[in-house]
């Protein structure tokens, strides 16, 4: 039987998203799972996403914090961290989330703080790496795992997954091939941080 330690002991997270978030249910399904040690005490969204849909269905606490309800990024930071202070988040995880946070947020959660890039990290950073990657005439591309800092896409890298690029390939079909690395990438660069690899 667990005791109180060990639950408060869990690592508690909170996962930003403006999408679909496929790799936020791919998280959760892994700490339901038990492949993970944590705890999803958030999901935040910029907008109405369809993931909160999934955190909705699976009783996961979710808030929307658009940005337009605030007059300064700054504004809307604040009331973000508010939140997931008062969720007891520890670590930070950007799953789709498309808006950069300010070195004013990031301060408040020093090396806490995960995105996943759909790029071999430092090749191709912001908007659409794989479209990037065949203009470049790659042979390779695949997910990079790393800490967020105020530099966009240029934080410590925890892990990168790789996968091939097949002559004739289109972007959706990259992305694809991609965004299925990122479900294992994310899941196996969580655990690394957390201590849960062993």
């Amino acid at each position: 039987m667990g005791t109180l330690s060990d639950t408060v002991s869990v690592p508690v997270l909170g996962v930003f998203i403006s999408g679909r978030g496929s790799n936020f249910q791919a998280i959760h399904r892994a700490i339901q799972s038990g492949v993970l040690s944590a705890r999803i005490g958030l999901v935040i969204s910029d907008r109405d996403a369809d993931g909160l849909v999934y955190a909705n269905a699976n009783n996961l606490p979710c808030v929307v914090c658009p940005r337009s309800d605030f007059s300064t990024q700054a504004d809307h930071d604040a009331a973000m961290l508010e939140q997931c202070q008062r969720a007891q988040v520890n670590w930070i995880v950007l799953a789709g989330y498309m808006r950069i946070l300010s070195a004013g947020f990031l301060a408040n959660y020093p090396d806490k703080v995960l995105n996943i890039h759909p790029s071999l990290l430092p090749k191709f950073k912001g908007l659409h790496p794989q479209r990037q990657a065949l203009a470049a005439g790659e042979s390779e591309s695949g997910c990079t795992v790393h800490y967020v800092i105020p530099e966009v896409d240029s934080g410590p890298i925890i892990l990168q997954h790789r996968v091939p690029i097949y002559d004739g390939d289109t972007e959706a079909q990259l992305s694809a091939r991609i965004l299925e690395e990122e479900h294992k990438a994310y899941v196996a660069a969580l655990k690394i941080v957390l201590g849960d690899d062993e």
